[in-house]
């Protein structure tokens, strides 16, 4: 994040709509008013009760992490960005922003790509970035943002309540598997080869180890989109209708982008372009990305129905 300004999104997000909502009631607000001990620094925001995190963005800048419960990065990164949020005591509000329960929200910040993170400075958005993205980058992203805050005349902070208080005091959590770690720390520096090759070891030790299979499905797409450029693979598919990897690529770059429709689609069509001596890679490559989605949603369910129909 370069030279970011309050204006920089102006056009591109209208939160006009949210701004004059009635908080919500008790137990679903995103916050107590500006002023008072909050819960918590991390809270969900909704359709309902944005008006209020929009007010206390006068307060303190507010990140709005916009993800959802499909999305592979997104369970990369939101951990990272709560981390971070926390570590600040108070200095900046973090809002979760599910897309599929607040359509409205959604449309407002445009979010055609997630896991995607906006900060809001006295009630306008300021951009962060869009996908996963190293610790390391998220404290500089942060840093900024806390200097363009101050900037522009929002450098308070908010008093933590009992909430915050006793989660910090709270006993840490169980440590994990030296596997797991080794593969979180890596993820967090960037190394998504190193990532995925503790995930294999520990599926090596335990070929049953659900953590690690979902971790290693995640961190393996990570790496595959890491330097694609989108308009570039887009245009070489085009090209290249059955080109396997070609299409592999955009495919890809639509699931991490949240596009899983699309992934599937093209992906499917290709299976059934191919003649079925060189359709096993494409039927692979689906039953992974389906793993990432989950089995019970129902484009993945809809996506296996089509896929069934072209085997038999």
């Amino acid at each position: 994040m370069s030279e970011i300004s309050p204006a920089a999104l102006r056009g591109a997000v209208d939160l006009s709509s949210l701004r004059h909502r009635p908080s919500a009631p008790a137990g679903g607000s995103a916050t107590a008013p500006a002023g008072s001990p909050v819960a918590d620094v991390v809270v969900d925001a909704t359709d309902e009760n944005f008006g209020q995190v929009l007010e206390l963005s006068r307060t303190v800048p507010v990140v709005v992490d916009l993800w959802a419960e499909w999305c592979g990065p997104c369970k990369q990164l939101s951990p990272i960005i709560e981390k971070v949020t926390r570590e600040l005591g108070g200095r900046v509000l973090l809002a979760k922003v599910d897309v599929d329960a607040n359509p409205q929200l959604a449309q407002s910040f445009r979010a055609q790509s997630i896991p995607m993170v906006v900060a809001l400075i006295a009630g306008q958005p300021v951009p962060m970035f869009t996908g996963a993205v190293p610790e390391q980058q998220v404290r500089e992203v942060f840093a900024q943002l806390l200097q363009v805050a101050a900037q522009n005349g929002v450098s308070g902070s908010l008093p933590v309540g009992e909430g915050e208080a006793a989660e910090a005091a709270a006993p840490a959590e169980p440590e994990l598997p030296p596997l797991h770690a080794e593969a979180f720390a890596a993820i967090e520096r960037g190394d998504y080869r190193a990532a995925i090759t503790a995930y294999e070891k520990a599926l090596a030790e335990n070929p049953r180890d659900e953590d690690a299979i979902a971790g290693l499905g995640q961190v393996r797409l990570l790496d595959r989109v890491q330097g694609l450029d989108l308009q570039a693979a887009r245009a070489a598919a085009a090209a290249a209708p059955q080109d396997v990897q070609a299409q592999f690529d955009v495919a890809d770059l639509d699931l991490a982008g949240g596009h899983v429709d699309d992934a599937f689609g093209r992906l499917l069509d290709l299976f059934a372009q191919l003649p079925s001596d060189q359709r096993t890679p494409v039927r692979e490559r689906l039953v992974e990305l389906f793993g990432l989605i989950g089995a019970g949603d129902p484009r993945v369910i809809a996506a296996r129905n089509r896929l069934s129909s072209l085997l038999f």
